[in-house]
């Protein structure tokens, strides 16, 4: 619910601004780039990010594969700096979640279980509403989390 703050930073959280900056800058140009695909370096970024730095390697192999496939070339890059701005920049939830009233389902995720009950306990407090302040989470969450993993 919080942004790429220092606040987020000095609990734990990524920084997002020196995470993205180098790749959207280096992917910012008038000039085409037909060649383009992105660095292992940042493919394996995402990785560590969705899955963790210990995911096995055949999953790991897929994703990178996947995102070079997908980011290739001049409308690749175009879409990659654009998800890297997007995370870069993107802002908070705090200031809405006192308008929230109805039940809301909380797809935490941590590497770090006991961060993630720290976590979810401070930002509890930010709801108006009773019915929004359930926490749900699965015995061992990952990295990136979806619906069906409740639904399963």
């Amino acid at each position: 619910m919080d942004y790429e703050s220092k606040r987020a930073q000095e609990l734990g959280c990524w920084d997002g601004v020196r995470a993205c900056t180098g790749s959207i800058n280096e992917w910012t140009t008038t000039a085409s780039t037909p060649d383009f695909e992105p660095t292992d370096a940042f493919a394996n970024f995402l990785v560590d990010q969705g899955f963790g730095k210990d995911c096995a390697q055949s999953l790991r192999e897929f994703w990178v594969a996947t995102m070079k496939r997908n980011y290739g070339g001049d409308d690749g890059r175009k879409r990659a700096r654009m998800a890297a701005i997007n995370l870069r920049d993107r802002d908070g939830l705090h200031g809405r979640l006192f308008d929230v009233t109805c039940p809301v389902l909380w797809l935490h995720v941590s590497s770090s279980f006991d961060f993630l009950l720290f976590l979810s306990s401070r930002k509890k407090g930010h709801f108006n509403s009773k019915q929004a302040q359930g926490v749900a989470m699965p015995p061992e969450p990952p990295a990136v989390m979806t619906i069906s993993h409740y639904c399963l």
